[in-house]
């Protein structure tokens, strides 16, 4: 339930309405916005929330029902744009967040000149998994936690922010000491112990679709990470699972005006993963930018025909300014900012 105050309402009224929540039972969620106060009142137990009756009281302006199975991310509760920042990058609310680098760490040449590659090109953050989670138990499964130690390095010399994924919670304790986001891939979307886990972190999360999840299911994913307090959470449209074989996933474009309809998250996609395939990239980042995205994930590499991972879907690091300078110009037209800023020339 969320219970409005009205716009003269004081702290004091404020503070007793959130005191009757929590007495009652149930958890309270402020939400201040430029004109109203919101607090929602969250509880497994329908009959408490029945039962709280703040009509009347002072400074409550009105009792509305959250008709959505998730509460503390939908709009509903929250109608302003959330924000996440990921070191100094901003994801969301007019910044667009563009996340570049190799789909793993393979060397420690590798990631840097990936790196500088990215930064040089604007990019707000460097991916880089260190542990891969892959459908044949014979391909590279990554470096492990000496890849950890290669990223740290990179952020070093590049000044980007860190994400990374995580696959299990054994991974948790070295990954949540470098990275400056976590993310959690398709196969994860689901693993709801996981994701109570990273709820008790103060890491931002990149919150991938299950490639079989509807975006209520995403949505949901998502409520548990937020439920046990941590809301510095980004959802990722990477391409789902349909009939069609021309590409590794379909994109789904629609999701992203849906999710970002009906949830306060910013919504980035990744179509590197959707589309498999390198000439395929850039139109379907187009459409993702226009559609509304809050900013991109992708794939780059200094030599992505010996790439140990994904190779035919990774962009050259060598022409990834040329790339950028593409996306930048629907960017521009959607009137976001680039949370990386101008492009700037470095070297290793």
């Amino acid at each position: 339930m969320m219970i409005v105050m009205k716009g003269d309402a004081t702290e004091d009224q404020i503070a007793h309405v959130i005191a009757r929540v929590e007495q009652a039972g149930a958890k309270a969620h402020p939400s201040r916005g430029e004109r109203y106060t919101v607090v929602g009142a969250i509880c497994d137990d329908p009959k408490i929330i029945a039962a709280l009756d703040l009509r009347g009281e002072p400074g409550v302006e009105k009792l509305v029902p959250i008709s959505k199975k998730y509460k503390l991310v939908s709009r509903e509760l929250h109608p302003e744009d959330h924000v996440v920042r990921v070191g100094d990058a901003a994801i969301g609310g007019g910044s667009f967040g563009l996340i570049a680098g190799p789909c793993t760490v393979e060397s420690r040449e590798q990631t840097l000149s990936t790196a500088m590659a990215c930064k040089a090109a604007g990019a707000a953050a460097l991916r880089g998994g260190a542990f891969k989670p892959r459908t044949s138990p014979y391909t590279f499964q990554g470096l492990g936690e000496p890849a950890l130690e290669i990223l740290v390095e990179a952020r070093a010399e590049s000044g980007l922010p860190i994400v990374t994924e995580l696959m299990d919670v054994r991974q948790l304790e070295a990954i949540v000491e470098v990275a400056d986001m976590i993310q959690l891939g398709t196969r994860n979307m689901q693993n709801f112990d996981l994701l109570r886990e990273v709820g008790q972190i103060d890491t931002p999360i990149l919150l991938k679709r299950g490639m079989a999840s509807t975006v209520e299911e995403w949505l949901l994913a998502a409520e548990y990470i937020v439920s046990e307090g941590n809301d510095q959470v980004v959802l990722c449209e990477r391409g789902i699972r349909t009939f069609e074989t021309a590409t590794r996933g379909t994109l789904d474009i629609s999701a992203i005006p849906v999710a970002k309809a009906t949830s306060r998250l910013p919504v980035i996609v990744d179509p590197s993963h959707a589309a498999g395939q390198r000439d395929l990239i850039l139109p379907l980042a187009r459409a993702a930018v226009v559609a509304g995205a809050d900013g991109l994930i992708v794939e780059v590499h200094p030599s992505p025909e010996t790439a140990l991972c994904d190779g035919p879907q990774a962009l050259f690091a060598d022409t990834f300014s040329e790339w950028v300078y593409d996306v930048r110009r629907c960017v521009d037209l959607m009137g976001k900012v680039m949370a990386g800023g101008e492009p700037v020339e470095v070297g290793v």
